[in-house]
């Protein structure tokens, strides 16, 4: 039966089924339908068997020319009881809360990962059946470092080049530990603007020494470390 325009005033059952949330006989809800499913939208070719109670396809009907690239836009809340299993990129402008534990392989943010504690839990390099946990270092700024190993003659350490944008030459502090004889090491000067940190031994003799050098990052707000709250939501910190 061609049927070119169905009008349903008030509720429509599709398949088999006895649904009580869209309620009955007076308390109809008006404009309700309930399908028993499967149900396919969309593109046909989409789908060559039963995969889930709602499949969703491309649109491609020919008396539209939108093709927009979205299969599903909800507008409101939604709630997923259940696992969701997602392939492709998943796109948040808002705020995102996990109760559980979040699994990825690789994530990025644009802004701050706020947490209690943050590790790293790998596969034991060298105990099988063992695993490997690691805690990140934490403290009241955002700094970066650098280190190495300063010798062969050369007193003067070579300072990353994208530091330049990165840090506050104000705040570096370096740390150097002699190798082989204690040779009164010391830091001669900084030059933020060659990116180097020159170094004096007792007598001018030449450096061996390990370094470590750290600097608070100047692409980002100070850290607020202490602030009025009852709870994370009500941090200054971005």
């Amino acid at each position: 039966m061609d049927v070119p325009d169905l009008e349903v005033r008030k509720q429509l059952f599709v398949g088999d089924g006895e649904t009580k949330a869209l309620g009955e006989a007076e308390k109809a809800i008006r404009g309700s339908a309930y399908v028993e499913g499967p149900l396919q939208i969309g593109k046909d070719s989409d789908y060559s068997g039963v995969e889930a109670t709602l499949m969703v396809g491309a649109q491609v009907n020919t008396d539209s020319d939108a093709r927009p690239e979205n299969a599903i836009k909800a507008k409101g809340n939604i709630e997923i009881i259940g696992d969701t299993d997602q392939t492709g990129d998943m796109e948040i402008s808002g705020d995102m809360t996990i109760g559980g534990t979040m699994k990825a392989g690789y994530a990025t943010w644009s802004g701050s990962i706020v947490a209690t504690t943050k590790l790293f839990d790998i596969q034991h390099p060298s105990k099988d059946g063992h695993r490997l946990a690691h805690g990140c270092l934490e403290g009241p700024e955002h700094a970066v470092y650098t280190r190495g190993r300063v010798c062969n003659g050369k007193n003067v350490i070579d300072l990353p080049e994208y530091w330049s944008g990165l840090v506050d030459f104000e705040t570096l502090t370096v740390q150097l530990t002699s190798i082989g004889s204690h040779q009164n090491v010391i830091v001669k000067r900084i030059s933020p603007i060659e990116r180097k940190i020159y170094l004096q031994a007792q007598g001018g003799m030449p450096v061996d020494a390990f370094y470590h050098i750290m600097a608070e990052r100047i692409d980002s707000d100070k850290l607020v470390v202490e602030y009025e709250g009852n709870s994370v939501e009500d941090s200054p910190n971005e």
